[in-house]
This record gives C-alpha cells, structure tokens and sequence, in this order.
C-alpha cells in the first residue's frame, strides 16, 4: 500500500523485515518442540536462540539476492539463515514444508493485523456512540428515497450505525480466530516427517489454534471469511460517509466534515468546503470489496495446493488491513468533529410546510371512521396542493370540510404534534445502548 494510507504500526507489520522475522519466530519454535520431543538435539534451540537475530534491511536485500537465484523464498530465507547463524541452523525447518512457515505466519500476521483493526473499531464504535448520545434529540428530518419522509433525529440515525459496526466488530473477532491458525502437516497434511504434537506445541506458543485437517495449505475459506467481513465493514463505513456527504451539501446544509483552520478546499474556488474525507472512504470501501472477491477466488486451488493463491495474498492481505486500518481511524476523526447545525435541521424539517404530518392525518381520519383509501386520498388530495403551491399543509387541512367534519379543527391541529411522532426515541435508544 502506498504511504500516505498506511500508519505506521499497520505497515509494520506487512514490511519484508517483519515477515522474516515471524518465519523465523515459526523455525523457532518449531525447533525448540522437537528438541523437547528428541527429534533434534536438546541444545540446539539454546544455541540458536542465543543468537537472538533481529532481521534488518541488509538482511532483506541478502535474501532477495539469494531469491533471484534460487526462484524460491523460503529456500532463500533458509540459506540465509544458515549462512548467519551457522551450522546449528541446518537443525531447522526439519520434516517441514514451505507452507508450514507460510500459513503458520500469515496467521500469526493476520491475527496481530485483527488485533490493531478491532482496536480501531473500538474507537470509532466509541465516537459514534458519543455522538449519538449527545444529538438522542437533535430533530431532522427523516429521508426516504431521498424526499422528505417523517421527522427523526440524529442521535437515532447515529445509533443505527452504532449497533451495525458492534455487529462488524463481532463478525471481525470471530473472523480473526478462523484465521489464526497454523499448520506443521508437512507436504500434504498427513505429518508424513513430524508428530503433530509439534505443530501443537507450535501453535500454542504463538497464540494460533492447529488446523484440524488441512493439506499443504491453511484452507483459504478461513482467509476469505476475513476479507468479506473487511468488504462490509467498508460498506457500512462508506454508509456512514454517504450520510455525511449528502447532510454537507449546500442545498442541505446540516451537518459537515471538520475543516481545520489552514484547509484549503479547492485551487481555483476559495470558499469550497468539501466532504474529502468521506468521499475517501468511499474509494476505500470499493477496494475492500474487491479484496474479497479477490479472496473468495483463492478458495478453489488445485488438490493439495497450487500457488495461484500467493500473488494475491501478497497484494490483498496488506493492502485491505492497511486501508481498512487507515480508514477506520480517519472516519472517527470525522465523527468527532462533525460539525452540527441543528437551526438547518430545523429549517430543513419545516421546508415541505408540514407535509412531514402526512401519515398521522392519514390514521387520524382512519381511526374517526373513514375507509382507509377514501382517508388516503383526501389527504393527498391537501398534500400535492401543498407541492404545488407552498401553502401550510395543515392550514390546508383546516380549510378542507371533509376532513374537518371528521376531525374537527382541534383534531386536525393534534396531528402536527411532533411529541407525538418521537415520543418513543428515548425508548429506541436505551434498547440499543442496553
């Protein structure tokens, strides 16, 4: 990923210098059990660990020269090693495959990679539950199809988002212990060379949970089930970032991005403000949805395993925690600093002059007796007067003998009660917030 979406500790993680160092963390650990089980001898891991090789770049460029030659990496990375740490290091990888160091790290990766995700996740899930709390009664108007629909307020559009991205976070967290595993099976999962006590013991000291069954490989569902919930949460973040676009437009006005005091908006229009942010995570959440379908593909290899799966992983597995990392920390950036304007809301909710009423006229003439369509058309009948000419809905109502022969004045003035309409807000948000 390129640098100006990748924090640090994320891109950490996926830098070659870091992925030597976790197959050197599984040569090592692996080697250190089968010393414990009399394959290899008892004081090689000491010997070994003594050495406590940290990798560097110059290590890097060492093994991606040895790599041109070799056309292999884990061979390149073993001849490296055993060029470093001397002939004790022939003791490693013993009766182990490259994909016993390959998968048994990516999922030690993968899982540090969760670990940083859901911290973020915690954040914005924290902001976002803050914001709510603070706006449970900030009145706007509630939209459908993009047209004024029925009064509702912020604080509950924000607790929708809210519950969603707990349920992303639940989704995450198991996803994470469905890739946390590894494998030391050997060439075709059959422990043909080593005990699968090995491979226990492996696992264990790395935090990962041994594959049941696998062939030469992890099972790639594990990682796709990763990548498809990365894909939603960046549909809900984009979700999130639509809303906010669409209440920072002119025409609406009602709530905006954080722009700080030396933000410049456009180059040639001094007094733009634009939503950059939120239209950034909108580009990001077209990513992470290919990311899954580009994980989903890796499902189907060849037998016991083909390596069409490694380019890919390669590219999507940083690059979809990277963004999702970057992303999820800029939209609580966003969420803090939403800027509010609760007089626009207003403005805006009293825009259509009291259309937003139409549904509880509509039952109020339902429930006095009227057949329900009859009821419907007579107040659309008021409600596209209104459209067309600006008048008051409910003085319209109130100058219509229909409708006020069967509600009466003080009937017709009930329905533009907004208590009545948000009345149980406080109720629907201790429900989520339990």
């Amino acid at each position: 990923m390129i640098p100006r979406y990748t924090r640090e500790k994320m891109g950490k993680i996926w830098k070659d210098e870091y992925k030597y160092q976790t197959w050197l963390e599984v040569e090592l650990a692996a080697c250190q059990s089968m010393a414990a089980h009399g394959i290899v001898p008892q004081d090689i891991p000491n010997r070994l660990l003594k050495k406590n090789w940290q990798l560097g770049a110059e290590d890097v460029r060492a093994i991606e020269e040895i790599e041109a030659q070799t056309r292999h990496d884990v061979i390149a990375f073993l001849t490296h090693v055993e060029r470093t740490m001397g002939p004790d290091a022939r003791w490693l990888h013993l009766g182990m495959t490259s994909s016993d160091v390959l998968d048994t790290s990516f999922g030690l990766l993968l899982k540090r990679a969760c670990d940083l995700m859901l911290f973020d996740l915690d954040e914005l899930i924290s902001s976002v539950k803050n914001q709510a709390r603070i706006h449970q009664h900030t009145l706007m108007v509630g939209r459908t199809h993009g047209i004024h629909a029925e009064p509702t307020t912020l604080g509950l559009v924000m607790s929708i988002w809210y519950q969603e991205l707990v349920r992303h976070k639940k989704r995450m967290q198991a996803a994470q212990q469905s890739v946390a595993v590894g494998k030391l099976s050997g060439a075709v999962g059959t422990f043909a060379h080593l005990p699968p006590e090995v491979e226990a013991d492996v696992c264990m000291k790395l935090g990962l949970s041994p594959a049941s069954v696998s062939n030469q490989v992890v099972q790639r569902d594990r990682h796709a089930e990763l990548f498809t919930v990365l894909a939603n949460l960046g549909a809900t973040m984009e979700k999130i970032a639509v809303t906010i676009r669409h209440l920072q437009r002119t025409e609406v006005g009602e709530a905006s991005e954080p722009f700080g005091e030396k933000q410049k908006g456009s180059s040639a229009m001094p007094h733009k403000k634009n939503p950059i942010g939120s239209e950034n995570i909108t580009g990001v959440a077209r990513l992470l949805r290919s990311y899954a379908m580009a994980a989903l593909e890796n499902v189907a290899l060849w037998h016991e395993r083909d390596i069409s799966h490694s380019s890919v992983e390669r590219i999507i597995a940083p690059d979809a925690t990277i963004l999702t990392d970057y992303a999820l920390a800029r939209l609580t950036r966003i969420i803090d600093g939403l800027v509010v304007r609760p007089d626009r809301m207003k403005e805006n909710l009293e825009l259509t002059h009291g259309l937003v009423f139409s549904q509880t006229v509509l039952l109020a003439l339902v429930r006095a007796g009227m057949e329900r369509q009859g009821a419907y058309s007579l107040v659309q009948r008021n409600a596209m007067s209104c459209w067309d000419t600006g008048e008051s809905f409910e003085q319209l109502l109130l100058k219509d003998k229909d409708v006020v022969d069967v509600l009466g004045e003080q009937g017709v003035k009930k329905c533009f009660d907004l208590k009545d309409l948000l009345g149980r807000v406080d109720m629907i948000m201790r429900r989520v917030f339990k």
